[in-house]
């Protein structure tokens, strides 16, 4: 479909439309468009009316009054949170339907898809690879599949509800860039606000029945709404407050955290003038250090093993007092044993060590009180209220910071009004109870909390408001999650599991971690001289067994021992480095005034950077010479 003179075509019109669920009203008198050049991504708070949107948009709902119309010949394509999958079906049947093997594997776009999606056109994670049966398959696993069979098709709209769910880094890195160089238009629900920067061209803010619009990605986003807030509503200075934070992180960060910033950068500089910065972590620290004392978890060399399958090998490595880690690694590579493996040791403190655990000693501090967020939401008595199943664990909590709250205002700050307080645990959605779960391990005033995929769920208003909490919380915080903007926004440094059975430090980041994924997948390509994604149609239909060629799975170089053990050190030292500059940093903010001691504490200041720099190089030159 092209427009004339190269005007966009409008492929999809709503107006006026209407739509009440019981007493709820979700949309009032909505009127939007998508064109052929737009990339939509839609946020609001759960249960706002999001999924019933973008239904209504592709007519898989009818509204109660309005009118939704479709240009001819559109030719859309939706992915809802509940796939239409045939269970007794295979996955070639699903995804590539009749064509012939050496048909699809001559077509680029599918090539792309299975490859990114599934890690190889043999979909090396699945049992029998394109014939593995679809019935027995997890949600995640289905998910997937389902989110091929749309890609691989030819589409003039894509609608997606929540299409990074159970998608690792990797995947939604991929997806991004997939979805950015594809002509279709799109329509986008997600709570991933990385995503949604590196994808959206506008955004659709669904609140109370009305559906604002906004020029940009999230961050402009950010800065609009903020701006609109500032200027319409002055009452709402708390929900301002909290996107002029925001705000300022994402200003004073990695460049405005997008390729292409549009909004205004004097305005948004006036807007923050005198913000402080989200975290004071040099305060944060010292309140941790009072906290928790020296040690907090440390391992010996540890070997972690679930099953037969070794997953750490020799690890040793400190999470100490105000640690802010996110762990990242692809799956399968133990980011949720090894939090499981300490937080077993640590709920025995340390008497016992945990079953995971074959070699090695896991230590406890003495001070340590944990908290585990796993991705399993705990079950509840359902007759439960939702104040009562807060106050059951405790009716006030410190936040640190001088800050406390009562059960009740905090159940407000995640989203829980008056009278939704007194809903049955039972009757609340699946992103309600895991706010509940979120709730009550805060309430229990933990000094060492473990997050494992705490995004699931959560709309971004609501992890927003976690993010705020978490800013003043004085603790160690250990983040696994695939949301790169929750772990840019709450952790201080990214460690990684890389498949290897070692755990590494990744000074840059997620964006060092992409990068050493791509460098180990690389090689494995060039290790294997017929990789599938090289393979001609000719070569595939020549193929004896009628099968596109498997791509072999990635095999990293493993550390040698020696090597391990010096980064390692390398990396404590690093860690005690950084944690004397903000020292050094404070003290030659307290005496400002003494000239001649201010110059001694810079010349030391000088020293140690210069001796982090040196550890940063050597580490970086073992991780390069061993393969890493």
């Amino acid at each position: 479909m092209a427009g004339n003179r190269g005007t966009p075509v409008n492929l999809v019109n709503l107006e006026a439309v209407d739509k009440v669920h019981g007493t709820r009203t979700l949309l009032d008198a909505v009127s939007l468009g998508v064109s052929e050049a737009d990339k939509i991504g839609v946020v609001g708070r759960n249960g706002d009316g999001k999924t019933t949107l973008i239904k209504i948009l592709a007519r898989e709902e009818e509204p109660d009054a309005g009118r939704v119309t479709h240009a001819g010949g559109l030719r859309l394509g939706v992915l809802t949170q509940h796939d239409s999958l045939d269970p007794q079906a295979t996955v070639r049947h699903e995804v590539v339907g009749d064509m012939a093997d050496h048909e699809w594997a001559g077509v680029a776009r599918v090539r792309d898809v299975l490859t990114g999606l599934f890690g190889g056109l043999d979909l090396p994670g699945f049992p029998q690879g394109l014939d593995t049966v679809i019935g027995p398959l997890s949600g995640g696993e289905r998910r997937r599949i389902a989110l091929a069979k749309l890609l691989i098709a030819e589409q003039d709209l894509i609608v997606l509800d929540e299409p990074t769910n159970h998608l690792d880094v990797e995947g939604i890195s991929w997806l991004a860039g997939h979805l950015r160089a594809r002509r279709s238009a799109l329509v986008c629900v997600t709570h991933d606000r990385w995503f949604l920067d590196q994808v959206a061209t506008r955004m659709w803010d669904v609140q109370r029945g009305a559906v604002h619009e906004y020029e940009g990605g999230y961050s402009d986003y950010v800065f609009a709404r903020a701006e609109r807030e500032r200027i319409a509503a002055q009452e709402e200075t708390k929900r301002q407050n909290l996107m002029r934070k925001e705000l300022a992180w994402l200003r004073r960060g990695a460049p405005a955290r997008t390729s292409k910033p549009r909004f205004r950068i004097e305005a948004a500089n006036a807007l923050i003038e005198g913000e402080p910065p989200p975290r004071d972590s040099q305060e944060l620290m010292r309140f941790a250090n009072s906290r928790l004392g020296k040690t907090v978890l440390d391992t010996e060399d540890v070997t972690v093993q679930a099953g037969p399958k070794v997953l750490l090998k020799h690890l040793t490595w400190q999470l100490g007092p105000g640690d802010r880690i996110g762990l990242v690694g692809v799956n399968g590579a133990g980011k949720t044993s090894l939090l499981r493996a300490l937080a077993d040791t640590a709920y025995t403190g340390g008497e016992q060590q945990s079953p995971l655990v074959t070699e090695g000693r896991i230590k406890v501090g003495k001070t340590v009180k944990l908290a585990y967020l796993s991705q399993e939401v705990a079950e509840l008595d359902p007759a439960l209220r939702v104040l009562e199943a807060v106050e059951a664990v405790r009716s006030r909590v410190e936040l640190g910071k001088g800050r406390e709250m009562t059960a009740s205002q905090l159940c407000e700050k995640f989203g829980f009004a008056k009278e939704k307080q007194w809903t049955p645990v039972g009757d609340l959605s699946g992103g309600e109870r895991r706010r509940l779960q979120i709730l009550r391990l805060l309430m229990d005033e933990p000094n060492v909390l473990f997050l494992d995929e705490p995004t699931n769920d959560l709309d971004i208003e609501t992890l927003t408001q976690l993010e705020d909490l978490l800013d003043g919380w004085a603790g160690s915080l250990v983040v696994i999650s695939h949301d790169r903007y929750f772990i840019e926004r709450t952790t201080d440094r990214v460690h990684a599991l890389l498949g290897d059975a070692t755990l590494r430090m990744l000074p840059r980041g997620i964006d060092e971690y992409l990068e050493r994924r791509a460098r180990m997948e690389a090689r494995a390509a060039a290790a294997a001289p017929a990789a599938a994604p090289q393979r001609t149609a000719a070569d595939a239909a020549a193929d004896a067994s009628g099968k596109a060629p498997a791509k072999a799975p990635a095999k990293p170089a493993a550390l040698s021992r020696a090597a391990q053990k010096e980064m390692q050190r390398i990396e404590r030292q690093l860690e005690k480095a950084e944690q004397r500059e903000a020292a050094l940093h404070a003290e030659m903010a307290e005496h400002a005034t003494d000239f001649e001691r201010v110059a001694g504490l810079d010349a030391e200041l000088r020293e140690v950077r210069g001796k982090r720099e040196e550890l940063e190089m050597r580490w970086l030159e073992l991780a390069e010479s061993e393969g890493a």
